[in-house]
């Protein structure tokens, strides 16, 4: 359906003015993605009926594109196609009796771009059709941070194997551009392959904007960067113990940018805990989290900076959970070895009740 609705949109779009005599045919441009179908516009503006007809599509003058003779076409047996559009080019057969010669190219390349002709050598006066094709390859764009102090961060931007060839901007969060270092290009016969570098020296969100204007299309790749970071490890404690429960509090000060603190057992499992207590000081932040465990064991508090690829935990052992008294302490054979001295006592010494 979706194909049916593109071919009918190209016939009422370019039925009637394909054609011109030969001493002067217009020129069509059609502009698709690499991967994308093509149909290339080809009609009789009177809509003649040419299921006996013959027309020719070539590119570039010599290529043979698609030839169709009263029904003797390239893929019905006929040799004489280029190998480049072997299996990917067909025409519109329910169409030919409305003076439809239309094609359509399958999976398009890049190097599908170029002039395409369409002719009726023996109708008189001659005539014929000229189309532009213009197929784009527009790869997402690459970042990355090839170097990084305190003070600067050196970002990079790579996009392979373009065409046409795209032009490449850094820009900040805010859409304004920031000044880069003169692109590195290499060209690949019409295939580009651009490096854009740039510095930065101020924590934000950056992107490097890829633009083809001559297929209308536009993308980009984003990175943060943040300048000036501090990862301090997290203080543990314990603020208050029973024989059932301990209170323990992980503490962060100093930390930027924001760190998500997170209370674990020796299993590596979440430990639930309150809500933090979180300071801001101009973004610096101190973290406090509290949480209450009800078992003996190794516990750990884990700080993550997701924004510098950052993490750092620290750790601490809740004993004696579960022990009430003294008599809790006391090992098994122990008491085993009491009772049998207490029943011995008794039978030598027996306890007279009066």
């Amino acid at each position: 359906m979706e194909l049916l609705a593109v071919v009918c949109l190209c016939l009422l779009t370019w039925s009637g003015t394909t054609f011109a005599a030969e001493n002067g045919p217009d020129v069509i441009k059609m502009v698709v993605k690499e991967g994308d179908d093509a149909i290339l516009p080809c009609s009789l503006s009177l809509r003649e009926n040419i299921v006996q007809k013959l027309f020719d599509w070539r590119k570039d003058g010599p290529k043979e594109v698609f030839l169709y003779d009263d029904g003797d076409q390239y893929n019905n047996g006929r040799t004489g196609q280029d190998e480049q559009f072997r299996g990917r080019v067909s025409h519109f057969p329910d169409q030919l009796q409305f003076g439809n010669a239309s094609i359509v190219i399958r999976n398009t390349k890049v190097p599908d771009s170029g002039n395409y002709t369409c002719d009726f050598p023996r109708l008189q006066p001659k005539r014929r059709g000229l189309i532009e094709l213009v197929v784009g390859a527009a790869p997402e764009p690459s970042v990355m941070t090839l170097d990084q102090t305190k003070d600067w961060a050196l970002l990079q931007c790579v996009v392979k194997g373009a065409s046409p060839k795209p032009q490449l901007q850094w820009q900040d969060s805010g859409g304004n551009m920031v000044p880069a270092k003169d692109p590195q290009v290499t060209d690949r016969g019409g295939s580009y392959d651009i490096i854009l570098q740039t510095t930065v020296t101020k924590t934000d969100h950056y992107r490097c904007v890829a633009t083809q204007e001559e297929i209308n299309h536009q993308v980009y790749a984003e990175t943060y960067v943040h300048l000036n970071a501090a990862s301090p490890e997290p203080y543990v404690t314990i603020l208050n113990q029973t024989k059932d429960w301990a209170l323990l509090q992980c503490e962060v000060q100093g930390a930027s940018p924001k760190p998500q603190l997170q209370w674990q057992d020796s299993g590596g499992n979440m430990v639930p805990a309150k809500d933090p207590q979180v300071t801001d000081r101009g973004g610096s932040y101190d973290i406090i989290l509290q949480t209450t465990v009800t078992k003996t064991d190794h516990y750990r508090c884990v700080a993550t900076q997701e924004e510098i690829n950052h993490q750092v935990h620290a750790e601490i052992l809740v004993p004696g959970i579960g022990n009430s008294g003294a008599d809790r302490n006391i090992p098994g054979s122990t008491l085993l070895l009491l009772w049998a001295q207490l029943s011995w006592f008794l039978l030598v010494f027996p306890v007279v009740l009066v």
